[in-house]
């Protein structure tokens, strides 16, 4: 049962809450939270018994009963990015001797890493367009790792049953968070001159790209860290317009690419065109049915052009970073493995190059 304390806290972040909405209607519940001060699955906790439902932690489960939602709106974001695609939850896989699960849709196309799920909700939001309905899942310290939205073609039905099934006993109004530790940070470690030069010989000698991450692992190097250390043999630093000038380029030239946009919870990919591209603010937008990105070019505190070495000849890609090394987006030309990277998709990154 919750504290005295925890509810009178509860209570003066709801009304704080309804003040904040009532003064700005139009920010997203995320921004919000960061204004208010606490996390994005706290603030949502202040609804449970009205239009949120907390849900229990079965993730794996619950993951696997989202193809009977029909087409929904996956979301999957950072500080800097927002990655949204329409499409099925199909070709799930979870092994239960894995964290890391994955959803293979055409259209819908995820890496789950569910060690950093702790928490969700289904909840119901008025919008100018009437009543939305999500399902939203967040890390140890409320940060939200995934989302998904109902969409005019999905069973509203099968979404109550899944609620209904997965409603958590408890649904006080308070959520408790422990931030997450940075032991993922891209803090720069100590590379000797002999390690760095054999890192790199084992950079010259990957397969598949998949293996990148464990060898920095391996060496216990940062991601920015090993781009330094690449650069003039497999990485060109560029300038953040490099986002504009790569997405018009591939727009102009019709050539499908791939967007990974993701946090410590999950990895959302495009694969296919981009057409409408739009400036607002300081976000740049691409804005197709199907398929929007929402990315904050003020945020882009480095980006390069990195060579990885494959069984099928280079792969190519731009990647973006914030302030702090973590990444933003990473874009590469579509291609399935065993298929050579894109000529065309190449000759845009050496054009960027250029």
């Amino acid at each position: 049962m919750p504290s005295t304390s925890d509810v009178h806290a509860s209570n003066d972040l709801r009304t704080r809450w309804r003040e904040y909405q009532q003064e700005n209607p139009n920010t997203y519940a995320r921004n919000a939270a960061a204004d208010l001060g606490v996390s994005e699955a706290e603030l949502l906790a202040t609804g449970c018994g009205d239009h949120v439902t907390r849900l229990r932690g079965s993730w794996r489960a619950l993951l696997g009963e989202l193809e009977t939602l029909g087409p929904v709106m996956a979301l999957t974001r950072n500080d800097a990015a927002v990655h949204e695609k329409t499409g099925l939850y199909q070709n799930t896989n979870f092994p239960e001797d894995s964290h890391v699960g994955l959803v293979l849709d055409d259209d819908i196309d995820l890496r789950l890493f569910l060690n950093h799920w702790d928490y969700g909700f289904a909840v119901e939001q008025e919008t100018k367009a009437g009543t939305r309905h999500a399902l939203q899942f967040f890390d140890a310290g409320g940060t939200a790792v995934h989302k998904v939205y109902l969409t005019g073609k999905s069973d509203r039905e099968a979404y109550d049953r899944l609620v209904e099934k997965y409603r958590h006993d408890d649904q006080s109004p308070e959520q408790t968070v422990s931030p997450e530790s940075d032991a993922d940070s891209d803090e720069a470690s100590t590379v000797s001159k002999t390690d760095a030069e054999n890192f790199l010989e084992a950079w010259a000698e990957l397969e598949d790209t998949h293996d990148f991450f464990p060898l920095l692992r391996d060496y216990d190097i940062g991601r920015t860290e090993a781009l330094e250390l690449a650069e003039g043999r497999f990485t060109t630093p560029v300038p953040a317009e490099a986002l504009r000038f790569t997405l018009q380029a591939a727009r102009d030239g019709e050539v499908p690419i791939m967007v990974f946009v993701g946090n410590k919870g999950c990895l959302q990919i495009h694969s296919g065109p981009v057409k409408k591209l739009k400036e607002t603010g300081p976000w740049y937008n691409v804005l197709d049915p199907g398929f929007n990105l929402h990315l904050n070019e003020t945020m882009i505190d480095r980006a390069w052009v990195v060579e990885k070495p494959t069984s099928d000849g280079t792969v190519t890609s731009l990647e973006l970073y914030d302030g702090d090394g973590w990444p933003i987006a990473r874009f590469f030309g579509k291609r399935k493995p065993g298929i050579p990277e894109r000529e065309d998709w190449r000759a845009i990154l050496d054009d960027l190059r250029a």
